[in-house]
């Protein structure tokens, strides 16, 4: 196959039929402006040719990383199958609309949280974060929760797509696809 999003759709189907739980959980790669990586899962709230979606608070430490470093690697493990999919490309923020209408799909209690949490800095206790949270679920009773201006969405738009499945006595085999300038993706297998 020599299009990558389509033989991930592919996996990514089976992925949903096989996979006990969160078939799109992600490894999301990041590093800062002087290059020291850090790595987090994430969920896949979005996918086509334009890229590979997620949402963060922009103030998070992936969000601040993003912001000095603009580029990501992506990994998909998906143990049922024996597979994984590595994914690196440069990140843009979605636009506010399409945040608007992602965070208009979470739960009541995912949005509260959203606004009561300051993601990645000190908590000094739980207390002090599930106060926050009621404080939230004062302030917006009784009118919808509107996304917070420090919360968005980033897409990873792919210049590399590694596919990886498991084979008897590490005989892996790997397919890598690269980006070209004309928008097709050259593509070979790798030793394993």
């Amino acid at each position: 196959m020599a299009d990558p999003f389509a033989l991930f759709d592919a996996w990514f189907a089976e992925a949903r039929s096989s996979e006990p739980n969160d078939p799109g959980a992600m490894a999301l790669a990041t590093a800062d402006a002087n290059g020291v990586p850090s790595v987090r899962m994430v969920l896949l709230k979005g996918h086509g040719p334009e890229g590979f979606v997620f949402y963060t608070n922009e103030e998070s430490e992936k969000g601040r990383e993003l912001k000095e470093n603009p580029s990501a690697a992506l990994l998909f493990h998906w143990k049922s199958l024996r597979r994984q999919v590595r994914i690196e490309g440069r990140v843009e923020r979605v636009s506010d609309e399409q945040a608007d209408a992602y965070f208009a799909t979470r739960s009541r209690d995912s949005q509260l949280g959203a606004w009561a949490s300051n993601q990645s800095r000190p908590l000094e206790s739980r207390k002090i974060f599930e106060a926050r949270y009621e404080e939230m679920k004062r302030r917006f009773d009784g009118q919808d929760v509107p996304r917070p201006p420090h919360w968005g969405g980033y897409r990873v738009a792919p210049s590399i797509f590694e596919f990886w499945s498991d084979r008897p006595h590490r005989l892996h085999d790997r397919r890598l696809f690269l980006a070209q300038d004309d928008g097709s993706w050259a593509n070979w297998l790798l030793y394993p």
